[in-house]
């Protein structure tokens, strides 16, 4: 299916592992052009990926905390192409900072690392992309929703997400451009697999994935991150061009389904 993407110009942050690895790769194949903004820097895993995929891409070294870097980088991207039809926002961590021991001080570093570059990559596309008639992806957790009792800034940042996905959705629509959440749950990333890590020897890893996976409704898997990246790729192109405002749990049941299903 060719999603009318080709040789268009999408930026993706935290682009180069996990989900925003996917979503590069998944743009690659459609020939569009990742512009992938990422903390470290492009290594030959990642590129060997991209030549393998025939990609024309870009690559900038970025710290998304450092937020005034961003817009430079837009403007660049679009003298260089002409235009911008997307944005992809995706980079951050659930960093476990909880109710009874975070500061205020680490509460508010916790939400500049989660959630001020979502606004400003928006922010600084906005024009670019009212002249594309773009789409704007962001890439959220199911702790916005369900809550997880361990972090509360990443949770938070998480639902203002979901509240931007939405106002961005309002405020742009008279401009034809859209604004998509895709909210993963348990998806099969690095991060995740350094995650299931702590919890021991192997035996004991397998034994919380096991746990973790009985609640799964689909199939009893993880969600892996080509699926999550083929969706996104999807709501970023043409084809689902009336589809605005939503969020979608690309996640086997996990949020909505009664996990006592057998």
């Amino acid at each position: 299916m060719d999603l009318k993407l080709a040789e268009k110009p999408i930026i993706v942050t935290g682009g180069k592992h996990g989900i925003g690895r996917a979503i590069t790769e998944s743009l690659a194949r459609e020939g569009a052009i990742p512009v992938v903004l990422n903390r470290s820097e492009a290594d030959e895993d990642f590129t060997a990926s991209m030549s393998d995929l025939g990609a024309t891409y870009e690559y900038y070294t970025v710290d998304l905390n450092n937020t005034e870097q961003i817009a430079p980088i837009v403007d660049e991207v679009y003298r260089k192409y002409g235009v911008l039809a997307g944005v992809v926002n995706n980079a951050g961590t659930n960093d476990n900072l909880d109710l009874d021991s975070t500061t205020w001080e680490e509460f508010e570093k916790s939400l500049h690392g989660n959630l001020t570059h979502y606004y400003e990559t928006v922010h600084a596309s906005v024009n670019y992309l009212r002249e594309s008639k773009g789409s704007i992806l962001n890439i959220t957790s199911k702790t916005a929703v369900t809550g997880q009792g361990k972090t509360s800034a990443y949770a938070a940042a998480k639902g203002a997400i979901l509240g931007l996905t939405r106002e961005w959705a309002a405020a742009l629509a008279k401009d034809s451009v859209r604004a998509n959440a895709i909210v993963v749950a348990e998806a099969w990333t690095p991060m995740y697999a350094n995650w299931i890590k702590t919890f021991g020897a192997e035996a004991e890893q397998q034994a919380r994935l096991e746990e973790i996976t009985e609640n799964i409704p689909l199939e009893k898997r993880m969600t892996t991150p080509k699926e999550i990246a083929d969706m996104g790729v999807f709501l970023l192109s043409p084809l689902s061009s009336h589809t605005t405002g939503q969020q979608i749990y690309v996640d086997g049941g996990y949020v909505h389904l009664d996990r006592a299903l057998n």
